[in-house]
């Protein structure tokens, strides 16, 4: 559905959106009200939300971001690879037999295992290829787990709750001007200068690398004008703009060999991301990555992303959802998401208490839609893989190449 810009500011959707749901039994007795009292004191608590940024009135507390004490994740050895064939077809969704609670029985890594699962291989655009074996310092505590119980799940739920995002006063600023389309059919996200982080099956299926990789491109969307002219009062019209999409080149990827050895078929997608690097800056505001919290933590506890699903050609679409369940290294929701939208970057808004500021940052890909085998019966969920502290290490310093700039998670 479209949200015409004249009444509603997506930037500061998602802070009403927690404060309004945060005082749900309150709206609830304020709607039973009869007539005009009722209705006036919904839109004062609208209000209220709104101005307050998201924070009901005489409200002091503020989800915070939470600090972490990071590892250090650091290369040891690198050695260089044949060159791959780029043969696999690009595959929008991805398959598993273990679900959450499958997910959450399975052993802790060794220290070797996770070593090895951190090791990632590097593809550049002249089609050579190296893999880097990595060291781990200073390990974070072992798995959490958090209680819950995962419901029957489609990629649509019901009602679609998706929001085409039109206008370029939208789409062309911040947090949508994240949001980016590659070229073998995903979105991703722009988490640095240079940097895009994506899910790993957009571009490798555990075996080889997909079709397309080799010229990989990154697309930024952005105004269609005919003959070169800029039109007046575009940002007001309610009609859709035409948009195009600019593209820029990856200069090399990262993958992780948690996913390249084929971890992915065997216990879920803990390790479905990449970085690609572009052989040019974008020039535009990025998101920075986070460590994810506790699902109990987030605001709402909700997540948000916007992506370029198959189903609406050319379109960037919003959603929001519950987090209903999680592992150490997943997410499990009900966003409404089709194939296209695989890549996407999982974001919350919350408190920065050092710089006494509210900011969103990346703490995950969203993977796509999984079919789980339950006792003999299908079930579908959408998932996201999470940036744990070992993973928010390791993709920090591909972006940074210096660890000592990775310590603030």
């Amino acid at each position: 559905m479209g949200i015409a810009p004249a009444y509603l500011e997506f930037i500061k959707m998602e802070t009403v959106i927690i404060c309004l749901l945060g005082n749900y039994s309150i709206i609830r007795v304020v709607l039973s009200m009869a007539g005009i009292p009722g209705l006036f004191l919904f839109l004062l608590l609208l209000l209220i939300c709104a101005v307050g940024q998201g924070r009901p009135y005489g409200a002091h507390w503020k989800p915070t971001w939470p600090t972490y004490r990071l590892p250090v994740v650091l290369p040891q050895s690198t050695l260089s690879l044949a060159k791959p064939d780029f043969e696999a077809e690009a595959k929008l969704e991805v398959s598993s037999s273990c679900g959450p609670q499958c997910h959450k029985g399975t052993p802790l890594p060794t220290y070797e295992e996770v070593k090895q699962y951190l090791s990632y291989e590097t593809l550049y655009a002249n089609g050579s290829r190296t893999e880097t074996q990595v060291g781990i310092y200073v390990l974070s505590s072992g798995r959490g787990e958090s209680s819950g119980k995962s419901r029957r799940k489609r990629q649509i739920y019901g009602y679609d709750s998706r929001f085409s995002i039109f206008g370029k006063d939208f789409l062309l600023n911040y947090p949508f001007s994240t949001s980016v389309k590659l070229s073998t059919g995903c979105t991703g996200t722009l988490v640095a200068e240079k940097h895009v982080l994506t899910a790993a099956h957009c571009i490798h299926d555990g075996k080889t690398y997909v079709k397309g990789t080799q010229k990989l491109r990154v697309g930024f969307l952005k105004p269609k004008f005919k003959d070169g002219g800029r039109r007046a009062n575009d940002s007001s019209s309610a009609v859709p703009e035409k948009m195009k999409f600019q593209w820029i080149r990856v200069k090399r990827t990262h993958v992780p060999k948690g996913w390249i050895k084929g971890n992915a078929n065997d216990i879920g997608m803990d390790y479905d991301y990449a970085l690609l690097e572009l052989k040019k800056p974008h020039k535009r505001k990025f998101m920075k990555i986070g460590v994810s919290p506790p699902s109990k933590q987030l605001p709402g506890g909700r997540i948000h992303f916007s992506g370029y699903d198959n189903d609406r050609p050319g379109n960037l679409v919003y959603r929001f959802c519950d987090v209903k369940d999680e592992t150490y290294d997943l997410l499990y929701q009900q966003c409404d998401a089709q194939p296209g939208a695989s890549g996407s970057g999982v974001y919350v808004r919350m408190w920065k208490r050092q710089q006494q500021k509210w900011e969103r940052k990346i703490i995950g890909i969203f993977s796509g839609h999984q079919w789980v085998d339950m006792n003999g019966s299908p079930q579908d969920f959408n998932v996201a893989v999470r940036i744990t502290p070992l993973k928010y290490a390791q993709i920090c310093y591909w972006i940074k190449g210096n660890y000592l700039d990775c310590r603030e998670g």
